[in-house]
């Protein structure tokens, strides 16, 4: 089914009318458009003026041929043209609504003189040809929207790739400065003197960018997204890291200067694991706020075998008691004997701490009372899982 168009209401013969008049519409509207919109105020001459005229001849003539016809707007060849303008206004660093702004100033001019020469024909055209040229411009602006978001996408997918490249770069661990120096002029970011790595889960990238803001590098890298942002220099833009990434269970790396980039990583990534382990709580988690921790849980074949042999006495307890007993001895180990507060801790009377820690010297014995062993209990003790 045919889709009826504006202009398929005209007269046939309109176009044939109005044609031999053309070369003075577009000088009208060349001699306008400079007037009324602010950034084409230069002299339109050269390459632009070129394709400004270019643009109106097109725009008009193209016009002409559709009265009586249910033709589209503009053929592929004539929709390349307006593709490219709305490129071109990008590349020249214009705004989209400068050459919006040009076509209503052409549609206005050209509206005036054809229906001036229309006017001869039949005054009852008027209204047809108002409709037809300003549904005609609005499906030239149309095209040029889609070539300038085309021109934004492409810029944008390039800039991301060289960002990720960039970020690719500074994880490698082998890039020394003139490469770095020059992969973020082309990826146009600033090295900090200091970065620290966060790493969320890789479906969250679009997120973080939004998140971070423009002075993090944000790229998936190893089935993650990591992202390099400067290192915060006081509280206030810690605390503001930790705002923006509250609720993303993600990891952050300390400070170290770019060319440590991988290793904040590499610790920004056991902070997640403990965090997605239940080890720790919070989100994010900050690897300098855990460090104990992480080198707790470091090697976890060693931190099994430190546990299986230093917990060993506690297998003789049913599972209900074994808990309760280990909780005991890590809370005794952290109170330095102190039963009272021990039994605070505990939140049970000092009568029950001292029944449980009699059984406990029955079961480790003189462990208990070697610095050494204390020490290899109490990692133990933190490194466990409860069950």
């Amino acid at each position: 089914m045919a889709v009826s168009t504006p202009w398929s209401t005209l007269p046939p013969e309109l176009g044939d009318a109005v044609r031999p008049s053309l070369p003075d519409v577009v000088d009208e509207v060349i001699d306008t458009i400079p007037s009324e919109v602010p950034s084409y105020a230069r002299p339109l001459e050269g390459r632009f003026g070129e394709g400004v005229r270019m643009g109106v001849e097109v725009a008009l003539g193209r016009f002409l041929d559709l009265p009586g016809t249910d033709s589209p707007a503009l053929a592929e060849e004539d929709r390349a043209v307006y593709l490219a303008l709305g490129r071109g206004e990008l590349l020249q660093g214009r705004s989209l609504e400068a050459l919006l702004a040009a076509y209503r100033v052409g549609a206005r001019v050209a509206f005036r003189r054809f229906a001036d020469l229309a006017g001869h024909l039949d005054p009852a055209l008027l209204m047809p040809l108002a409709e037809s040229v300003f549904a005609y411009i609005d499906e030239l602006s149309a095209v040029s929207a889609e070539g300038y978001a085309t021109e934004q996408s492409r810029r944008a997918g390039e800039s991301d790739r060289r960002r990720g490249e960039l970020l690719s770069l500074l994880l490698s661990g082998s890039a020394d400065a003139p490469s770095v120096t020059a992969a973020a002029a082309s990826a146009g970011w600033t090295v900090p003197e200091e970065v620290v790595a966060v790493v969320v889960e890789e479906e969250l990238a679009g997120g973080l960018r939004t998140r971070l803001g423009p002075d993090a590098l944000v790229a998936a890298y190893g089935g993650e997204v990591v992202a390099l942002v400067p290192a915060p220099a006081r509280a206030v833009a810690r605390e503001a890291l930790r705002a923006a990434l509250v609720g993303w269970r993600a990891g952050v790396g300390p400070a170290r200067p770019w060319a440590g980039a991988p290793a904040s990583l590499r610790l920004a990534q056991q902070a997640a694991a403990l965090l997605a382990r239940g080890v720790v709580v919070g989100e994010p988690v900050f690897a300098d706020e855990h460090l104990g921790a992480l080198v707790v849980h470091r090697d976890a074949e060693l931190l099994a075998s430190l546990t299986a042999a230093r917990l060993a006495p506690l297998d003789q307890l049913r599972d209900s008691s074994r808990e309760r007993f280990a909780e005991t001895l890590l809370a005794w180990l952290q109170h330095r004997g102190e039963r009272q507060h021990v039994a605070a801790a505990l939140h049970v009377h000092p009568q029950t701490v001292g029944y449980r820690l009699g059984r406990l010297r029955e079961m480790f014995g003189p462990v208990l009372d070697d610095p050494q062993g204390r020490f290899e209990l109490e990692l133990a003790l933190r490194g466990r899982t409860p069950g």
